[in-house]
Order: C-alpha cells, then sequence, then structure tokens
C-alpha cells in the first residue's frame, strides 16, 4: 500500500484503479482541475472530496471547487453529498472562530453614506453600544415591490451582549434613532443564532415561530420552515426570501434558501 501526497496536477494523464483519492481544500481548486479528477477515476476507485465553501472561499470567486463539485455530484447515481453545519461543530474553540470570522467580515464591509449616518446616529443615542455594522436595504425593498409598516429598511447587528444598548429602556434609544434617520430599523445581536437574523429581516413578525432550522447547506444558509407557514415565508413570488437573500448575501457573503420541513 503506498500514499501519495501531491498537487492536483499529478493527476493528469493517470488513471487510479484500487485507489482511494482524498481532494482536500476543495475550494481552492480551480473547477477544469476539479474535473480532471473525476476523469481519472478508474477500477475499484473511490473518491473523497472535502472544502469549505463558506469561510476558506475567496471573497472574490463567485463560483468555487467546492460549490462546483457538490453540484455536479448532488444528483449523480452512487454521489453520497454530506454538508456538515454549525450543529456539527464539536469544538467550542472552532465555533468562536467561525463566529469571529464572521464578525470580522461585517467589521470590515465598507457603508453607504446612509449607513454612515445611521451609525453616527448610532453613537449618538447608544454611546455605551459596541455595534458590529448597520446595514440598509430600502432600495432592494421598494426594487422587490415589498410594502407595509412591518417591512424593516435597516438592520443593527450589535455586539454579543450589548443589543440592551442598542435598544435602551423601553426601547427608548432605538426609536429615537429611527425617528431621526427616517428608516424603520430592527436589530440583532451578533451570534451564530441565524433563525434570530431571518426573523429580524424577515417582514412577517410571526414566522419565527415556524421557522425550524437554520444551518448550513453547501455555499448557502439553508432555512427549514414548517409547510404551513411556507407560502408566507417566501412571499409572493418568493420576494420575501430574495430580500433576505440580498441582505446575507452584502453582510457575510453567504446565500439564503429555504425549503419546507418533512412531516410538519
Amino acid at each position: 500500500r503506498k500514499v501519495i501526497v501531491t498537487d492536483v496536477s499529478y493527476l493528469r494523464g493517470r488513471t487510479f484503479d484500487d485507489a482511494l483519492i482524498f481532494l482536500d481544500d476543495a475550494q481552492s481548486t480551480q473547477p477544469e482541475n476539479a474535473a480532471e479528477i473525476l476523469m481519472r477515476i478508474g477500477r475499484n476507485s473511490r473518491l473523497i472530496i472535502a472544502g469549505d465553501p463558506v469561510l476558506q472561499r475567496p471573497l472574490s470567486v463567485e463560483k468555487d471547487g467546492a460549490t462546483l463539485l457538490r453540484e455536479v455530484l448532488l444528483n449523480e447515481e452512487d454521489a453520497v453529498v454530506v454538508d456538515l453545519g454549525l450543529k456539527d461543530i464539536v469544538r467550542p474553540g472552532a465555533k468562536r472562530g467561525v463566529k469571529v470570522s464572521f464578525e470580522l467580515r461585517m467589521r470590515k464591509r465598507e457603508l453607504s453614506n446612509t449607513e454612515k449616518q445611521l451609525l453616527d446616529l448610532i453613537r449618538v443615542h447608544a454611546p455605551d453600544a459596541d455595534v458590529v455594522t448597520v446595514i440598509e436595504f430600502k432600495q432592494e425593498k421598494e426594487s422587490l415591490g415589498i410594502k407595509g409598516e412591518g417591512v424593516p429598511d435597516a438592520l443593527i447587528v450589535a455586539k454579543e451582549g450589548h443589543l440592551g444598548r442598542v435598544v435602551g429602556k423601553g426601547g427608548e434609544r432605538i426609536k429615537a434613532i429611527e425617528g431621526e434617520s427616517n428608516l424603520r430599523v430592527r436589530t440583532v445581536e451578533m451570534n451564530l443564532n441565524f433563525k434570530e437574523w431571518i426573523r429580524a429581516l424577515h417582514p412577517v413578525g410571526w414566522i419565527g415561530k415556524h421557522i425550524i432550522d437554520v444551518d448550513f447547506a453547501g455555499p448557502e444558509l439553508m432555512v427549514t420552515v414548517r409547510k404551513s407557514a411556507f407560502g408566507a415565508f417566501v412571499g409572493q413570488k418568493g420576494v420575501y426570501v430574495r430580500l433576505i437573500d440580498r441582505v446575507i448575501r452584502r453582510l457575510i457573503n453567504v446565500g439564503v434558501r429555504a425549503m419546507e420541513s418533512e412531516g410538519e
């Protein structure tokens, strides 16, 4: 038995029989190299692919090697795709690292003039609050034809433990911020409970109790919703989930999809 550790270019022109081929860091693999690997699988051989299309994917790349390979193999006969999400993380340090990575992404994002003005208002009315970022999406909301008094225009992401400082006693601070900004604002705490993120952004206030799970599936967040409330969640022509997808992409460069819960 022999173990070979090599670059993917080594596979070109070779066929591997009676072998186990393990491709690691697939998100860094060029799509053409990924296709080459599939072509080189010989008799009685197996291919295992591991990759992180969320945290390790280059931000400038729309579709990385791991994402493309997942799409190709998802419905292939004799292929098994296993999505590992937040619930599969067993080490507390690893989960903390994921949270810090997302927080860094949000703190680094460039703010629009409206977002800068909103952040300045927060500093005036809630000077003791640590705010990770703010995002304004009034234009996206209007382009999708979403209307209503309960539909937010902006979201404030506060550092964990600082949400109360942003809102203020009896909501006095957030009301002052909304009054001066002329924006409908919602708030969320910076943590990995993405169900709260979705609930804060969704135009339907009661939808949170019908969201069963939110976790990563490949390069996207998959929201599992009860069948009875699925229509209310996605909205007419999918406008609600499209809005949430656009906002989350701008925040952490991750898309959002929704699916009905089986048997509920």
